[in-house]
């Protein structure tokens, strides 16, 4: 896949002083709350106004969009604001009806990515279009398929690009409704550093209050801009509630977040940066010794259990001993959310070394 320059011309040409700001309702509900909205955003550092016209919902019964109508509001938005408009597309009739009435951002949301089919199909109503097209993460941590969904707008001549990271599902217990997995988003800027990155903060958080930590976050591993869903009157919402802000909270978060300098050339700091990191690579070569160790006593266990012809998994063992270092973890200032996913890692590591033992 071949990212350049020239896929990120359309952010550059905006000429912003600042990160990119697309804001709006989760849905557009009515003419009057979509205009109200848009009418509180203008003049400020939002330049892309955005609304939900078609909603795929998990359950049928909700609420699903007010559909071609809205486009209707959002034309009026523009000519009234100024601002740039943007929606969901999941289908080619979604496409078509957004050229039709100049959308100029479109964006495929999560559950739409998770099918090469859904794609292709987008791709294929797009193909040769200049409207500024991004893809929001699959549903599922999966780096390949999410990939897989750029390469295809590409093949179909779609150069202004870009992709949205809106945290992924999880049944686990969160404090976030889709777990960020920063690791992920970060891989892909890593492979793609010309690809414009957006972090979605409300559908990663699913809660107002944790929308500036999770922005900011966002803004500290250099992503290029933030979708913040903004409502005026957001606990009446139809879709999504309690993850959206008021137009007021939003420009309060926009004139508190900090951009941080990707590095300096300051001699104290370039020095103070080197020892630290130097102490750092003391402790993860540790770290390899001692996760060695570790996995040489579960290989002893496996070739016990083999032994005794006992079953690899034993889920008492394995619940009291993850209790036992989250409670630890807690006391020592880390989180649940890190030492439930470290030892999930072990854990399954150690299943895998005595599962191949007893197999031999």
């Amino acid at each position: 896949m071949q990212i350049t320059t020239e896929n990120k011309e359309w952010l550059m040409s905006l000429g912003l002083s600042h990160p990119l700001v697309i804001a709006g309702p989760c849905s557009a509900e009515t003419e009057e709350q979509v205009l109200k909205t848009a009418h509180q955003l203008k003049d400020t550092d939002v330049t892309y106004f955005r609304a939900g016209i078609w909603k795929p919902r998990t359950r049928p019964g909700m609420f699903e969009g007010v559909g071609a109508l809205g486009l209707k509001w959002l034309q009026q938005v523009k000519q009234e604001t100024g601002m740039k408009l943007a929606t969901e597309v999941a289908n080619k009739d979604h496409v078509k009806l957004a050229l039709e009435h100049d959308i100029d951002m479109l964006w495929i949301g999560a559950r739409s990515t998770v099918s090469p089919f859904i794609i292709q199909e987008i791709a294929d109503e797009l193909e040769g279009t200049d409207k500024i097209v991004l893809i929001k993460n699959p549903v599922n941590p999966d780096l390949p398929l999410w990939i897989g969904a750029i390469e295809r707008l590409l093949r179909a001549d779609i150069k202004n690009i870009g992709v949205i990271h809106r945290g992924f599902s999880t049944y686990e217990k969160s404090k976030y409704r889709n777990i960020p997995e920063w690791q992920i988003a970060i891989e892909l800027q890593h492979k793609f550093p010309e690809l414009v990155l957006i972090c979605d903060p409300s559908h990663i958080t699913g809660k107002r209050d944790m929308v500036f930590d999770v922005s900011q976050t966002a803004l500290d591993l250099n992503f290029d801009g933030l979708m913040i869903e903004t409502h005026i009157t957001p606990e009446q919402a139809w879709s999504d509630a309690p993850q959206q802000v008021t137009p007021q909270k939003l420009i309060e978060i926009m004139s508190q977040l900090q951009v941080r300098k990707q590095t300096t050339s300051e001699e104290d700091y370039q020095s103070r940066l080197g020892e630290l990191r130097s102490m750092i690579d003391v402790l993860d070569e540790q770290l390899l010794d001692m996760l060695k160790k570790r996995m040489s006593l579960s290989d002893d266990i496996g070739r016990l259990k083999r032994e005794k012809n006992v079953a690899v998994l034993q889920n008492s063992r394995w619940y009291a001993l993850l209790g036992k270092m989250i409670l630890e973890g807690q006391q020592r200032g880390l989180s649940e959310e890190f030492i439930t996913h470290i030892f999930k890692s072990i854990h399954q590591e150690s299943i895998n070394r005595q599962e191949k033992i007893l197999k031999n």
